[in-house]
């Protein structure tokens, strides 16, 4: 009663007194009230010790909730040593009485393989238990098991179920994967709306991951009018809190004025700020920017720098820049063996530009050194001849001023000529000059055009553009598994 205010003044000094004394009559409901007094530090000084002794003469008398806190206790090194080990025993103990946290924290353990053999079926098992009971990390837990199928045959639409449960009593990680389901149809019928509406549910709690989908969301125009303004606003709140893809998406929105002024500079802050966690996108995007000088001072050397370590990630664009640059030797001696290397390796992803550029060494010959010059001369003709590869590459030539002198239009131009034969690579590039109004006026009903070119010949690298800034929306957050 003192505890709570009920029917007395509240009084934590008061509660504890009559907690002890119930404990000391061996009360285990009073040991353990007394035990979580002190491990709060309320009417009492704060203290783990005491709170394990408490805690552990309810445990002792069979008492449940003690079994578990000593569990945590255990987990934590709190007022003892840390211990997994004894944790999973007293979960265990707390478990059998059919104690859903501590059920929960069961299935975390054989899921982890922290303090017991490593067990997929048998966090399942547990997952289950507290999961009935209407434990909704459990729910999600469980769910997640059904998405991977781990412990249980793979199952899109248990999935579904679990993390519905789990989602309606507001679990911000169960939201976040339910939009995902919904997004791409898994388990459920398609439908971005309702991927957006559990999106925004996650969203609003914070979940970085579903602040970033939001902001895909709204770039897209899938599931809610398209807006530029809006998808800024998402990235800004996950990019602030660490999210890598949103960062580099935000540079993105800055670099090309959408939604934002525009600005080099803040689109090199963001680039940066997600290079520095390993984000491929961001590092390929920052040697772009090195490259060109553009809200950095030009530094070739940075450029490598920065498109090495995309491209040593697999990011295929950042390969056949790496590769582009030792063919024409920009920034590093001249090297068609490191040329090949690159482009071989974006050639394993089905690059077009990278078997086309491989094509050219071994027609114009290894270990010859090539001007700049020469090598434009030679892409310009085969362009005019009408090798679409050709074209397309002539186009990013203009695009970044390699060569000859920088222009959008021309850029555009030899794109789409390059995407008119059918060329994957230059129905790509020329969605992007529309999505971003350069050389031509912004059209996001042109881009969709092109993109959509592009995807129905399968190219992946068009599938990996317009996903640049979704690329966390075709997976799940890991399990965030929060013992309790």
């Amino acid at each position: 009663m003192y505890m709570n205010g009920r029917g007395v003044p509240q009084s934590d000094e008061e509660a504890v007194k009559w907690y002890m004394k119930a404990a000391e009559q061996g009360i285990a409901a009073g040991q353990y009230n007394l035990g979580l007094m002190y491990m709060n530090g309320r009417g009492v000084p704060q203290s783990d010790e005491e709170a394990v002794k408490w805690y552990m003469k309810a445990a002792e008398q069979g008492y449940a909730n003690a079994q578990f806190g000593i569990g945590v206790m255990y987990r934590n090194g709190q007022g003892v040593p840390q211990s997994y080990g004894e944790a999973v025993k007293w979960y265990m103990k707390a478990a059998e009485q059919g104690f859903a946290d501590a059920q929960y924290n069961l299935g975390v353990s054989y899921d982890n393989g922290r303090g017991v053999p490593q067990s997929d079926e048998e966090a399942v098992k547990w997952y289950r238990k507290a999961a009935e009971q209407g434990f909704a990390d459990a729910q999600f837990g469980l769910g997640l098991m059904y998405n991977n199928g781990q412990g249980v045959p793979q199952s899109d639409e248990e999935a579904v179920k679990w993390y519905t449960k789990s989602a309606e009593q507001g679990d911000a990680d169960a939201q976040y994967n339910l939009g995902v389901m919904y997004s791409d149809g898994q388990g459920v019928p398609q439908s971005d709306e309702e991927a957006v509406k559990w999106y925004t549910k996650s969203a609003e709690q914070g979940q970085a991951d579903a602040l970033y989908n939001l902001g895909v969301s709204y770039k897209n125009g899938r599931g809610v009018p398209q807006s530029d303004e809006e998808a800024v606003k998402w990235y800004r709140k996950a990019a602030e809190q660490g999210n890598s893809s949103a960062q580099c998406s935000l540079g993105w929105m800055y670099q090309n004025g959408n939604g934002v002024s525009q600005s080099d500079e803040e689109a090199v802050k963001w680039y940066m700020n997600a290079a520095e966690q390993e984000e491929s996108y961001a590092q390929d995007n920052l040697g772009f920017m090195y490259l060109n000088g553009r809200g950095v001072p030009q530094s070739m050397g940075e450029a490598l720098k920065w498109y090495t370590k995309a491209a040593e990630h697999g990011h295929v664009d950042a390969q056949v820049n790496l590769g582009f640059m030792y063919l024409n030797g920009l920034g590093v001696p001249q090297s068609d063996e490191q040329a090949v290397t690159w482009y071989t390796k974006a050639v394993e992803q089905e690059d077009a530009n990278a078997q086309f550029n491989l094509k050219f060494i071994h027609d114009y010959g290894r270990g010859m050194s090539r001007a700049k010059d020469k090598a434009v001369k030679w892409f310009i003709k085969a362009a005019e001849q009408g090798d679409a590869d050709a074209q397309n590459n002539l186009g990013w030539m203009y695009y970044i001023g390699l060569g000859v002198i920088q222009s959008d239009i021309d850029a555009v131009k030899w794109y789409r000529k390059a995407a008119e034969q059918g060329n994957s690579g230059g129905q790509n590039n020329l969605c992007l000059m529309y999505e971003n109004g350069r050389g031509v006026p912004q059209s996001h009903e042109e881009a969709v055009k092109w993109h959509k070119k592009s995807v129905e010949q399968g190219d992946a690298n068009a599938h990996g553009k317009l996903k640049k800034s979704s690329k966390k929306g075709q997976g799940f957050v890991s399990f965030f598994r929060r013992l309790i």
